[in-house]
């Protein structure tokens, strides 16, 4: 039986494996077909296409996907880019775009923070994300490192999560071009967790209203620690404006207890799942 997981992230962006030790959890969590969607990077793919053999093909099937940054109505959304060609010109051009927003944002952050009355903060947080996408949780790890909060919760709740002075979105590209570049890519397009984001209800068809208009295919119904009733909620949502549903835990990190790879509530039967795009 297939079991399917088409979010997850590596060490490449935010998460805490490398590539390789992901597909082996994925393959000890029975999952048959898994995404790589690290933020707005393809490196984690293009290591695995430096190998020697495919890895672990026989066990389980690697889906190219990548997850980028958005706005909407200056709200930042995550678009998941499924079945990718990550050697395209449009994902090149987008995880270059995407790396000097990030940079930009990094600075931004920094001024804010300074402006707190913390220490410029951009060298050590570019320093503890080494070679990976710079985000947030790498200003926070360096923040709990040199004691300016005392974990990475407190740095979220105080300074970086959503509405707080960290929280900066604007400076996304909106839905038009992130969609654009999957779709020119060969991609399939999944709103990212469209429960999380904090907007009514209204607000929220309006945004699945301005994502179909924009050639969006697909929406997650099932991601990972969600509360009984979002995912018929969300398969309404599929039903209204014939969208395909996803499914992923969106896992990170094997710390995180409350999200594990290949778990998730199943997808609702009326739903058309999003691997029939592929």
């Amino acid at each position: 039986m297939n079991k399917y997981d088409l979010h997850s992230h590596t060490i490449n962006s935010d998460g805490s494996l490398t590539a390789t030790q992901l597909i082996d959890l994925a393959i000890e969590k029975e999952v048959t077909h898994l995404a790589i969607t690290d933020h707005d990077t393809v490196n984690a793919h293009l290591q695995l296409a430096q190998l020697p053999e495919p890895y672990e093909s026989d066990k389980i099937s690697i889906i190219k996907g990548v997850e980028f940054s958005s706005q909407w109505n200056n709200m930042g959304v995550h678009i998941v880019g499924l079945n990718i060609n990550i050697h395209s010109a449009a994902i090149s051009e987008a995880v270059n775009k995407q790396t000097q927003i990030r940079l930009q944002r990094l600075s931004t952050i920094a001024h804010k923070l300074t402006k707190k009355g913390f220490p410029d903060i951009t060298e050590g947080a570019l320093a503890v994300a080494g070679d990976s996408q710079i985000g947030r949780p790498h200003i926070a790890q360096y923040m709990v490192q040199e004691g300016m909060v005392r974990s990475v919760g407190q740095a979220f709740t105080k300074y970086l999560g959503a509405g707080k002075v960290g929280d900066v979105s604007s400076v996304w590209p909106d839905l038009e071009q992130v969609l654009a570049w999957i779709h020119d890519a060969g991609g399939v397009a999944v709103v990212a967790h469209p429960s999380r984001y904090k907007m009514t209800r209204t607000k929220r068809r309006r945004l699945m209203a301005d994502f179909a208009d924009a050639g969006g295919q697909a929406i997650e119904v099932c991601t990972g620690n969600q509360v009984p009733g979002v995912a018929e909620e969300m398969a309404a949502l599929c039903d209204t404006f014939d969208f395909h549903g996803s499914v992923g835990s969106d896992f990170h990190n094997l710390e995180y207890q409350w999200v594990k790879l290949g778990r998730y509530p199943k997808l609702p039967n009326q739903c058309r799942p999003v691997w029939e795009l592929f």
